[in-house]
């Protein structure tokens, strides 16, 4: 059941439809969701003008992620974003249902690297019971967020955690799951180079996982 709240900025964003845009934004999306057709530049404005009166809460996230069109999950991951800090350990459950709820790169790498990543900072139990569970998991998109949410730890990264978790998908033939580990290595040799090279060059990589994790290295001695 939707609250007044919701209610209301739905209203916002339903004057902002614009067909011809939802168009070709469910088409790079391989036609998979329905969109409104608001760019994510407007989507964020709505959505803070919005907030000037309207006090977010994470009760809005589930109501948000019901709705067909994919602008609405967007804007749950917006305004998780807007009140991570207020989350608690428990909320855990919810981010996990958004993970593996209508799932796809837009909003799981949201997830994974930005409030995953936030809350197993806050509260360390929850990366030890979550992030395993979620590696080894038989969902691809739980296996990618255990993959990506380091990906801003720079110098905090648990570097063990990380090439297990790589190790256990390394042969893995999908492609979501090859580009994450690509992804975790380039952002990761930003940090420690030197073992990001001694990793791939020691262990049998997907060829896209590969490429992926030295294109930083290679870019920067290219230029």
């Amino acid at each position: 059941m939707m609250n007044e709240s919701i209610n209301s900025l739905v209203k916002v964003y339903e004057s902002h439809r614009d067909p011809q845009t939802a168009k070709s934004m469910a088409a790079y999306m391989k036609n998979q969701f329905p969109f409104l057709g608001i760019k994510t530049p407007l989507r964020r404005e709505i959505l803070k003008d919005f907030m000037v009166t309207n006090p977010p809460n994470k009760d809005w996230v589930p109501l948000l992620w019901n709705l067909p069109e994919r602008e609405y999950l967007c804007v749950a991951i917006d305004i998780l974003s807007k009140i991570k800090k207020t989350l608690e350990a428990n909320d855990i459950i919810l981010i996990e249902n958004c993970i593996v709820t209508k799932p796809w790169w837009d909003t799981v790498d949201g997830l994974a690297t930005n409030i995953v990543g936030y809350l197993f900072k806050k509260y360390p139990s929850l990366q030890e019971q979550y992030s395993i569970k979620w590696n080894h998991s038989d969902n691809i998109w739980l296996n990618r967020t255990a993959i990506l949410f380091q990906l801003h730890y720079k110098q905090e990264t648990n570097e063990t955690l990380l090439y297990n978790f790589i190790l256990n998908h390394a042969s893995s033939s999908e492609f979501f799951i090859q580009k994450a580990i690509g992804w975790a290595l380039r952002e990761y040799s930003k940090t420690n180079s030197a073992s990001v090279v001694e990793f791939i060059h020691n262990h049998d990589l997907k060829p896209l996982s590969k490429r992926e994790g030295l294109r930083w290295l290679n870019k920067r001695t290219i230029n």
